[in-house]
Formats: C-alpha cells, sequence, structure tokens
C-alpha cells in the first residue's frame, strides 16, 4: 500500500495518520481497505481467473475481524480458520458456511462438533485419531463432512524455525510413512460418513523462494500417484498452503504470487496429464500476504533514555502486547515519525516498547528523525499477528482498529476498557 507523505506528515490510504492518532489515541492499528483489496485482486488475476478450479482461503488467523470477514466475503475468497474461536467470528459476520476451512493440529470434539453443525465447506484432518471423532460426530448428527488430509511433506524451509511447519519434525500433518498414511487413506476413502476430498499441506511462512514448496509438492504428487494405484482412488482436491512473504523491511525480496503458482500449477497439470486423471481442484491459503503490508502501527512516543557510547532508547506506548513478533522471534520492522515523515533520519535509536521486559524492542538500530516525547511514530507492515497476537500483558489493554480507505476511517475494533479487561475476573467469597 502507497505510503504518501504530504506537509511533513505520513498520509496512509489518503488519512493523516496524525489527525487518527489524536482522534482514536495510541497504539492503534490502523488498516488499509485499499491494499486488501488489491491483493486479493491480485489472487483473483493470476490464479482464480487464470486457473479453472481454483479456490483462494484467506487464512484468518493473521488477521481476523468481523469486518474483515465481510471484506474477504465481498471479494469472493473463502476463509481458513484454526480454531472455534475464529469459526465463531466467521459465522457472527454471516460468512458462507460452505466457503470455510478448519485447520488445526488439535482441535476439540467442541470445535468439530460445531464445523460439523455448521456445515463448513472443509474440514482439514491434522491427526489419525481426528477421523475417529469427526465419524462419530457425524454418526450422531446425520450428516456427511467433506475432508481432506494434512501431511508432512519433510522439507526444509528458509524461514525461522518457529513458523516452519513442513519438515518432518512438526506438531502439524500426517507423517508420510507407508505404514502411516495408507491405512490413514484408505480408512478415509471407505468411510460412510466422511467425504475424502485429498490432501493439504503447507511448507512454512514468510517464504521468499519457491524451492520448498516446489519440493513439498513433488513429495505429495507421489502421494497422489501412489493412492491411485493402490485403492484406484483419483484425487479430487489438493491444498498447497500459503506462506508467501512479505516485505517487512528493505532487505526483504517479495515476490508475485504467479512467482509461486505457476510454477506449482505447471507441475501439477502436467502430473494429471500424466497419470491420466482430470486436475485436482487446487486450494491456496494466503494469509499474511494479504493482509500483512495493509497495516500500520501507530504509537505515542515517551521516554527517551540516552545511554552515552551504548544506546538510545525511544519508548513508545505499546510494545509487545501488540507486536510480539520481534520479541518472539527476531522479526524485524521499519517505520518513521508520522508527524515529522520529511526530516532527515540523522538519529539511531532503538525503538522499545513499555512492558517489564528486556526483550519488549519493536526496532532494534532505527534510523530516525531527531525524536521528542509526544511524536507520533509509525511501524509498518503490521497487519498480520499485531492484532492476532496482542495480549493483555502487564495489563495493558488492547487497542483499537481503524479500517481507512481513500481519506475515510472507519472504527472496526473498539479500544479495550480496563473495566473490560477485567470483567471475568471474581473475588471468591473466601476473600471477601
Amino acid at each position: 500500500m502507497e505510503k504518501v507523505i504530504k506537509n511533513n506528515t505520513l498520509y496512509f490510504d489518503g488519512c493523516n495518520t496524525v489527525e487518527l492518532a489524536k482522534e482514536y489515541g495510541t497504539p492503534l492499528y490502523v488498516i488499509s481497505e485499499t491494499a486488501i483489496v488489491e491483493k486479493c485482486s491480485e489472487i483473483k488475476e493470476t490464479f482464480l481467473n487464470r486457473y479453472e478450479r481454483t479456490r483462494a482461503a484467506y487464512a484468518s488467523k493473521a488477521f481476523l475481524t468481523l469486518s474483515m470477514c465481510k471484506i474477504i466475503e465481498r471479494e469472493g475468497l473463502c476463509m481458513d480458520v484454526v480454531s472455534g474461536g475464529e469459526l465463531y467470528t466467521a459465522m457472527k459476520a454471516g460468512f458462507p458456511a460452505e466457503r470455510i476451512e478448519l485447520n488445526g493440529n488439535n482441535k476439540s470434539v467442541e470445535e468439530l462438533e460445531l464445523a460439523v453443525e455448521y456445515g463448513i465447506g472443509r474440514i482439514i484432518v491434522d491427526g489419525l485419531d481426528e477421523l475417529e471423532i469427526i465419524e462419530a460426530i457425524c454418526r450422531e448428527k446425520g450428516k456427511k463432512a467433506d475432508i481432506l488430509y494434512r501431511v508432512t511433506p519433510g522439507v526444509k524451509s528458509d524461514s525461522h524455525d518457529y513458523i516452519v511447519t513442513g519438515k518432518k519434525d512438526s506438531k502439524f500433518g500426517i507423517p508420510l510413512d507407508d505404514e502411516v498414511i495408507f491405512p490413514a487413506v484408505e480408512k478415509a476413502i471407505n468411510s460412510e460418513y466422511v467425504n475424502f476430498l485429498g490432501f493439504h499441506f503447507h511448507v512454512g511462512s514468510q517464504l521468499h523462494d519457491n524451492e520448498s514448496h516446489l519440493k513439498a509438492l513433488d513429495i505429495v504428487l507421489k502421494l497422489i500417484k501412489d493412492t491411485k494405484e493402490k485403492y484406484g482412488f483419483a484425487t479430487p482436491e489438493l491444498n498447497i498452503g500459503g506462506g508467501f512473504g512479505i516485505k517487512y523491511t528493505d532487505a526483504d525480496n517479495s515476490k508475485p504470487y504467479a512467482y509461486f503458482l505457476d510454477p506449482m500449477m505447471e507441475k501439477i497439470q502436467q502430473f494429471s496429464k500424466d497419470l491420466g486423471i482430470t486436475r485436482p481442484e487446487i486450494v491456496i491459503e494466503p494469509g499474511r500476504s494479504i493482509i500483512g503490508e495493509a497495516g500500520i502501527t501507530l504509537y505515542t512516543v515517551g521516554t527517551i533514555k540516552d545511554i552515552k557510547g551504548v544506546r538510545k532508547y525511544v519508548s513508545v506506548d505499546g510494545g509487545m502486547t501488540d507486536n510480539i513478533r520481534p520479541a518472539l522471534y527476531q522479526a524485524k520492522y521499519e517505520g518513521l515519525a508520522a508527524n515529522k515523515a520529511d526530516e532527515p533520519k540523522t538519529d539511531m535509536v532503538t525503538i522499545c516498547g513499555k512492558c517489564c521486559e528486556s526483550g519488549d524492542v519493536l526496532i532494534r538500530d532505527a534510523q530516525v528523525t531527531q525524536l521528542k516525547r509526544g511524536d507520533i511514530f509509525a511501524v509498518f507492515s503490521t497487519g498480520a499477528y499485531g492484532y492476532a497476537m496482542a495480549s493483555n500483558y502487564n495489563k495493558n489493554p488492547l487497542p483499537a482498529t481503524v479500517l481507512v480507505k481513500n481519506g475515510k476511517a472507519e472504527l472496526i475494533v473498539k479500544r479495550q476498557s480496563y473495566e473490560h479487561m477485567i470483567e471475568n475476573e471474581l473475588i471468591p467469597d473466601s476473600l471477601k
């Protein structure tokens, strides 16, 4: 999303960010609807409209609110959820059930019951015992569920270990050992309570190279071939996941969707032709790549500590409570002073949060203009996994979120109050 500087002030999707901070307070998540739509349009142009029998399911764990559900529905995408809470949010927003897919490595019985009762489009089965739970629920409710198996291709991706999911040593997916996967496939094919549609894999997140996608695809295509030869089953559907990287800093070499998808589709189409089967319906699960660069976070500068010869700390009124990624896996961000956007960046500082943790650092060694208390500091590309992973650590309330488009701003998440933060806490009679 284009960020514009006018009169020394940062504008985002036509909105004056300093005015946004003044009106809604800080910390403040700001989401550009224009940027979301641009990414959805790219997916439609280069994938959905280019290849028949394809779907794109937004990986809602990156950022999910009722308003985001409405945007994704309007743009014609499906929705990937990984918990009862995400499914409930989609349901409350009226998102079409048949366009919802449920992922997750440890779905509860209650979550699976909710999914079956609501009639969602797909359940991505992640473990061997999960099928039995789904069958029992469907037997009791007189329903039949459409399922895929999530498998672990066993490939290593070039990303942080915490967000690599396709390697064999992973909590996600069913390993591809013959004695494990094939009995599971046979059971699903023969089940009277599920429709077995195929396979799902996901190699990791924030990837800028397509090598691991292509390696994983080769492995799963062999699984499809073996399944055809063993059981005469032509796999109707293949979900190839997401993980397409975005630009957080100038060091990130982000690629268009076509860079990942075109060679994969070419490989799948040739494989299907050689095997003499109809090419499976292909599903992708972009999340971060849709919402990541569509968001920024605004903070107000507070205490500044200049430790001579060591480091200059600039504290802001948020931190790891609204963006845990730098503390969790050393994620890097860039930003600038929204109210001094054109001024020379002559100072080297560390932008840190207000939590009682030394690791509460948002940007280390940031080149910025001279900052002072009260300045508004904007951190870019925070749309993904900021709001979604926010916490009340140190009893800090959750920030508000505004949706901006062409100079207009609308509140989509209210700022949490202290009262709201403790509303579920009780004092038992024994302590009164």
